[in-house]
């Protein structure tokens, strides 16, 4: 594995540990500045609306700066971000700080999954973005759990000045391992704003939107789930939240080669099996040992989506893919509040705690079907007029993007 590879993956597992560990530090934060559980909840909300927003905005802005430049300047204002936070005396200076933190996000894994298929060997390209992206999934085993259990013990501003650390680590990690990275003649925002228009662009971030959703309408209740209906006291909801993320661990490792191998039947196998694992919860949960496999597997199947559709968006977007790589996890952060709020609605609709796994069925089926349909119409045009393929899954001849030259369909 290439040593820049390993510098992404500390800095995805900086990004992952602050993205999902407010979860955790609520009832601490909500006590230490004097407000409800569910009015800090909007800490994760804010998060997510500074990925939404960041991934476009500052991916255009950073159209014509080296990606390696880019990299870190992303990695500073991520550090930055999670030092306010630590810092926020108030609330609403809190809030700033995770909206702060939450805008590199989507850009940084935009850049990021391009350099990593530029610096793998043929074929090797979703292999090289997985392992970028196993430091969110370890993030989710080790980092989580570890800086919750440091915010319980010593107080939520700590578990972010550690994270302010591992920023300042992953920025000389950056600087030090990553190659410079030219760029390809004729890129620019107007480039990049016209790939993310291609009809297959958008149709693999509905299909991310929906697909996704199916997940976080469940794991934003997973806790509530296993205390409330499997039986499981709190103090085991991390070990419960480690699994999935031991789960996730094995989507990712999957996930890279059967990507490299064939992408559109990856991202069609990761979607049904993960409607199918989610219809399977409803009845599992209410048994221990089988709520816990099943949480493993979801995690493991959840996950297995993530790098066909970052492959796919780059392919598709061809000679300009940074911007629709970002836009990818705004697409993803849009399906977590998204996912969250449905699996909310059918709660309070006195459906009960086991509600989200259906309602994450029925989202991840309307994935499938998203991306089925993107597919038929691919093979549509890159059809002959006698019939016969040209190159796979729609790509002409000199057509594919240095990035991801090599991903069959």
């Amino acid at each position: 594995m290439p040593l820049a590879l390993l510098a992404l993956a500390v800095s995805a597992f900086g990004i992952g540990t602050t993205e999902f560990v407010m979860m955790g530090l609520l009832p601490n934060v909500a006590d230490d500045l004097g407000t409800s559980v569910p009015t800090a909840g909007h800490l994760v909300s804010a998060y997510a609306l500074g990925v939404v927003v960041g991934a476009p905005l500052l991916t255009a802005l950073g159209s014509r700066v080296p990606r390696k430049l880019m990299l870190v300047l992303l990695m500073g204002l991520f550090t930055i971000g999670n030092l306010a936070s630590a810092l926020a005396p108030t609330y609403g200076l809190l809030i700033a700080g995770r909206v702060l933190a939450g805008l590199p996000h989507g850009a940084f894994f935009g850049v990021g999954a391009v350099v990593a298929a530029r610096l793998a060997g043929e074929g090797r390209q979703a292999r090289a973005v997985a392992t970028m992206f196993l430091g969110l999934t370890v993030a989710n085993i080790v980092g989580v759990p570890t800086a919750t259990l440091l915010g319980q013990h010593l107080g939520w501003r700590a578990t972010f000045l550690v994270v302010t650390v591992i920023g300042l680590v992953a920025m000389a990690a950056l600087a030090a391992l990553v190659p410079r990275i030219p760029r390809e003649r004729g890129e620019g925002l107007g480039q990049e704003l016209r790939a993310l228009g291609d009809r297959q662009v958008l149709l693999g971030l509905l299909t991310a939107v929906f697909g996704f959703a199916g997940v976080f309408a469940v794991y934003s209740y997973l806790a509530s789930m296993m205390t409330e209906v499997t039986g499981f006291a709190e103090s085991s909801v991390t070990v419960v939240l480690a699994l999935f993320g031991i789960g996730m661990t094995l989507g990712a490792l999957v996930a890279g080669p059967l990507t490299d191998r064939a992408l559109r039947p990856t991202l069609y196998g990761s979607l049904a099996a993960l409607a199918a694992v989610l219809v399977a919860f409803d009845f599992t949960v209410h048994v221990k040992w089988a709520a816990l496999v099943t949480v493993v597997i979801l995690g493991a199947v959840g996950f297995m989506t993530t790098t066909p559709l970052q492959m796919l968006i780059m392919n598709k977007a061809r000679q300009a893919p940074t911007l629709a790589a970002a836009s990818n996890h705004s697409a993803f952060n849009l399906a977590n509040a998204g996912g969250a709020w449905l699996g909310g609605v059918a709660i309070a609709a006195g459906r009960g705690w086991t509600s989200p796994t259906l309602v994450g069925a029925a989202l991840a089926a309307v994935g499938l079907a998203v991306a089925v349909t993107a597919g038929l119409l691919d093979r549509d045009r890159s059809t002959t007029a006698g019939g016969s393929r040209v190159v796979a899954s729609g790509e002409r001849p000199g057509d594919r993007a240095p990035e991801t030259a090599g991903i069959r369909h």
